[in-house]
């Protein structure tokens, strides 16, 4: 048997990309999954799917940059499955642009949602987890995380942060004894729609350029599972993971 089967498992920026993939994979593997976003058809089509290959689902319409609707989202998990042993923080946008073009928006929205959605996640999802004294926390943060390229600068900065994030999550877990494991996940060039919420025509050349090395989304939702499926006691923190033939 799977060490995924039967675990609840919510998955936030669950309609498409690495969210989708992820949702399918664990479904396979007996998961229970709550899956959320934004995209209500996507949510219901994904479902659907799930279910019809004999997985369990549920979702809920949500926007992880209302803590409100983190908090009901951990409710529904919690009302229909009795626990949540695994939260995958996947939803993140990637608008790309120099400072000079001074798209205050476009940053105030990355930090909505790269950085307190990740934490509004953590603060409803994690005190149960605290209570149970198992868990696993998944936060995906990027390459960009790792190496700043110009016209990256916020994007970057959002994803370091989500990285320290998780470092900082997994000490303190570790350090109260709550056998919570954290496991930080920066893929590289990955197809999946994020590429679409850059409005700079010029940025969004280049990128679409450079994402002709994409590797599919499915890939790092077998290194999800991979990190889930590892016995209790072992943690798997950190995980880069780009196509074998991107330089940076």
């Amino acid at each position: 048997m799977s060490n995924i089967q039967d675990k609840v498992v919510i998955i936030t920026g669950a309609s498409s990309g690495i969210g989708e993939a992820t949702a399918k994979e664990l479904a396979s593997k007996g998961a229970k999954l709550v899956l959320a976003a934004r995209r209500e058809e996507r949510l219901a089509k994904l479902q659907d799917e799930i279910k019809a290959n004999g997985g369990q689902a549920i979702f809920k319409v949500t926007d992880v940059t209302s803590r409100e609707q983190m908090d009901e989202l951990a409710a529904l998990a919690l009302k229909e499955f009795g626990k949540i042993d695994v939260l995958i923080n996947n939803a993140g946008i990637m608008p790309q642009a120099f400072l000079t073009e001074n798209k205050v928006e476009e940053w105030d929205m990355m930090i909505d949602v790269n950085i307190k959605g990740v934490l509004y996640a953590i603060a409803a999802i994690v005190p149960s987890m605290r209570k149970r004294k198992f868990g696993h926390v998944i936060n995906l943060s990027s390459v960009a995380g790792h190496n700043i390229y110009p016209g990256g600068t916020v994007y970057c900065g959002t994803k370091f942060a989500v990285k320290a994030i998780s470092e900082g999550l997994r000490q303190e877990e570790a350090m109260n004894g709550t056998n919570i494991r954290v496991t930080n996940i920066s893929p590289g060039a990955v197809t999946s729609e994020l590429l679409e919420t850059t409005t700079d025509p010029a940025m969004k050349a280049g990128l679409d350029e450079f994402y002709q090395v994409a590797i599919d989304a499915d890939r790092i939702a077998h290194a999800i599972a991979f990190a889930i499926e590892q016995p209790a006691d072992v943690g798997i923190n950190e995980m880069i993971i780009r196509p074998t033939v991107q330089v940076g």
